[in-house]
């Protein structure tokens, strides 16, 4: 785990690292950081002319239907760096060949899952190492200027890095909305992502169906009250819900812009101003709609002793999640924000594309708060 921790922190600075696989030993640098130099340095160190690895979903945008989840673009010692990363991010971009990017080997998928876990844009720059080039990596990893990480040792991370959640610490903290409230820190096996459990009133005197929450961190609406979403209402009309319903959990995860993490939500924020939705805006980046999973949520609620819930939540996959997870859900209750003209299309899409119950509120077309707009989950 710690060898998977060490290479993200690489790759966050804009340095490349070696990912080893059955498939063959693969170089890896971001995007983020990737000069003409780097592409150079990479093809030397390599000894192979390095290809650009794209999510399908990347390439769904540059007109190019890939059933395989990564695909691999040749780049050419004409292409400069500043194209390369185009084809990776912008927008209204097309490949200048007419070439079928090929199937990633399991090295470069297992570079992209690097780039996935490390909150980066989920593309890389990747060359496999030839036989002639082998030794003078080697050389490079002794002597700790190149960093190599195992594709099988990604891949266990991926699937264990939200279970052993440690409990860390705990406070009571009075809000404006629930004077009886407890925060619970949950710190991830490696580390590096907190989550928070705000336990609302007394759990002896809990309803059978605990009210909860899965509130997925959102740092410019929650805290900054930003208009082009309804985080911030959501977030305090939940608090309030539960407490009137005689106190439940709230999950604050984080899980910031649906799991994509901050800096490429502003990306993708960037994205809609051109006229994009919040889905297509994702999907630029090489996103998928959704990135979130709810593992760490279900380790949470395992921990806290929840297994029946009456779920606050205008998202279908919730549900879904909690089901597949022995959380047993009871009951299901929106919970909205206000509708205003800086969010419409957001809400919008998440409605039509991602099937979330906000029909009452965008039909309704009022500004207000529409807290009480509820129905119990369709089963």
């Amino acid at each position: 785990m710690r060898q998977v921790e060490r290479a993200i922190f690489d790759l966050r600075r804009g340095l490349p690292v070696l990912v080893r696989a059955a498939s063959g030993d693969v170089m890896v640098h971001p995007l983020e950081g990737c000069d003409d130099e780097a592409l150079a340095a990479l093809h030397a160190i390599s000894g192979n002319p390095p290809t650009l690895a794209l999510t399908r979903h990347r390439l769904s945008r540059l007109d190019i239907e890939f059933e395989p989840r990564v695909g691999l673009v040749p780049i050419t010692p004409a292409d400069r760096a500043q194209q390369v990363v185009a084809w990776a991010s912008a927008e209204q971009q097309r490949l200048p060949r007419e070439s079928r990017p090929l199937a990633a080997t399991s090295g470069s998928e297992a570079a992209l899952d690097l780039m996935r876990i490390g909150l980066l844009i989920p593309a890389a720059i990747v060359a496999e190492v030839s036989e002639i080039q082998r030794a003078r990596v080697e050389a490079l990893i002794a002597d700790g200027t190149v960093l190599a990480v195992a594709a099988g040792q990604i891949g266990a991370y991926s699937e264990t890095r939200s279970r052993f959640l440690k409990r860390t610490s705990d406070a009571e903290i009075p809000l404006s909305h629930a004077e009886r409230a407890k925060f619970v820190m949950f710190r991830e096996a490696d580390g590096m992502r907190e989550h928070i459990a705000i336990v609302i009133g007394e759990p002896g005197e809990w309803n059978d169906a605990v009210p909860v929450r899965l509130h997925s961190a959102c740092l410019t609406g929650d805290l900054f009250g930003s208009l082009r979403c309804d985080c911030g209402e959501q977030l305090r009309e939940s608090v309030r819900t539960i407490d009137e319903r005689g106190g439940g959990v709230l999950l604050y995860l984080a899980q910031e812009g649906r799991g994509i993490g901050l800096a490429n939500k502003l990306r993708a924020y960037t994205l809609q101003d051109g006229g994009l939705d919040t889905v297509d805006a994702d999907q630029v980046l090489g996103f998928g709609e959704d990135e979130r999973t709810y593992e760490v949520a279900l380790e949470m609620l395992e921990q806290l002793k929840v297994t029946r819930i009456e779920l606050l939540t205008n998202n279908p996959e919730k549900i879904a999640a909690m089901d597949q997870g022995g959380v047993e859900v009871v009951n299901r209750r929106g919970v909205y924000g206000k509708l205003t003209k800086q969010n419409r299309r957001y809400l919008d899409a998440k409605a039509k594309r991602a099937g979330h119950w906000l029909e009452e509120v965008l039909n309704d077309g009022e500004s207000g708060p529409a807290a009480s707009l509820r129905r119990p989950v369709a089963r």
